[in-house]
């Protein structure tokens, strides 16, 4: 199979003119960490953003960084680092739950609107973005956004990008917004909770003043033998102490926490952003489902009860990571019924090609909406030639 590594955006563009005119199709990837994620490629060439990479804006005071495409996520987390700032959205690790290699790429995180445990409290990666370059599908180098966070008119490109999954648009060059790294961490664990005890839990504290940046349980079994339901505060040392003292007054009825800090507690929250209690078997079927964190327990029994699973919940009960044979449907059938009966929407991380290929990977859209997304499809990419499929059938 044929594959590109432009060295440049004017590289880029004259590559993805030439490939329109042929009609050849592109997989479009960074360093190939997520290659699994979506529907089987139907593509007949490569083109990678790996030779893209450098830090091309970083102003501290501002608290702004930019970087091409094909940078790699480590450089620019360690450069954020010595200055005492981080990407807020706590980007996922996907090599471990997927089994691949190389180094994940800023511009993936983009790509895939990549973000962890803290999205409940500082949003998405989409939320952070505030400028992306790319080549759309007719060999145009497009800007969108900047530097600074303002309100849009028109269509949102920036946004559209996000979680676009490389069937837009080849990114060359992204922007985020960063902010600085909390000079405390601490997190409360509660231990012997059942899910909905649990989420109610969580419920009570995140409805009140004090600022959870973490909100996860995990049910017996997950990641040891006894039920944990973790609460994630951040702050000056002085505000944790006063904020750890409240929640324990607001949930004396769940029971004493535990305080936990430093390394441990960062290795936990590393655990549930990369989901590691389901990379040991790597055979099973994993499904990402959000729904309102009111039903996550319903959601999750119902599909229990029609198949073998295991679960646990992030976002206080409103994302579900959920584990299950890979046989068969993979338990599309079962997790598409409960999200009907209760609301909410799912997509199939990880399961073999044969699966991918039979089954929805993404949230089957309606017809409207699935207009819609034909195009936009069809404008940013007339000729159909990237990430073909990899989203849905036939866009």
């Amino acid at each position: 199979m044929r594959s590109y590594e432009p060295q440049g955006e004017d590289e880029a563009a004259e590559i993805v003119r030439e490939a329109a005119g042929r009609g050849e199709r592109l997989r479009l990837v960074g360093a190939d960490t997520k290659a699994r994620i979506g529907r089987p490629a139907q593509d007949e060439a490569t083109l990678s953003a790996r030779a893209l990479s450098g830090i091309t804006l970083y102003e501290p005071a501002e608290m702004v960084i930019g970087a091409r495409a094909g940078t790699p996520l480590a450089e620019v987390q360690a450069l954020l680092a010595e200055r005492g700032q981080t990407l807020p959205f706590e980007p996922m690790d996907h090599r471990v739950l997927m089994g691949s290699t190389g180094e994940p790429t800023l511009g993936a995180v983009a790509a895939a609107n990549n973000s962890g445990p803290r999205r409940i409290n500082l949003g998405a990666a989409r939320d952070s973005l505030i400028g992306v370059r790319f080549i759309n599908g007719r060999g145009e180098a497009i800007k969108s956004g900047g530097r600074v966070m303002k309100n849009v008119t028109g269509l949102d490109l920036v946004k559209l990008m996000a979680g676009s999954w490389g069937t837009l648009g080849f990114l060359t060059e992204v922007t985020f917004k960063v902010l600085p790294v909390q000079e405390r961490v601490a997190t409360l664990v509660f231990r012997g909770l059942d899910d909905s005890r649990a989420i109610e839990a969580l419920s009570a504290a995140l409805g009140s003043p004090f600022e959870l940046t973490g909100a996860a349980h995990l049910p017996p079994g997950i990641d040891g033998p006894e039920a944990r339901t973790l609460m994630r505060i951040e702050g000056f040392a002085n505000a944790i102490d006063y904020r750890a003292g409240e929640l324990r007054r607001l949930l004396k009825r769940f029971g004493q926490p535990d305080l936990v800090e430093g390394e441990a507690g960062a290795a936990l929250w590393k655990r549930v952003r990369d989901v590691e209690p389901f990379a040991a078997s790597g055979v099973e079927a994993v499904w990402r489902i959000a729904t309102a964190p009111v039903t996550g327990a319903a959601v999750a029994a119902a599909i229990g009860a029609e198949r073998a699973s295991r679960w646990f919940y992030d976002w206080g009960g409103g994302q579900i990571w959920l584990a299950t044979d890979s046989g068969g449907d993979a338990g599309a059938a079962a997790t598409r019924a409960a999200l009907r009966q209760h609301g909410g929407h799912a997509t199939l991380i990880r399961a073999p090609d044969s699966v991918r290929a039979a089954v929805p990977v993404f949230e089957p859209l309606s017809e409207p909406l699935m207009r819609v997304t034909q195009g936009i499809k069809a404008a940013h990419d007339p000729k159909g030639i990237f990430n073909p499929g990899r989203m849905y059938a036939g866009v």
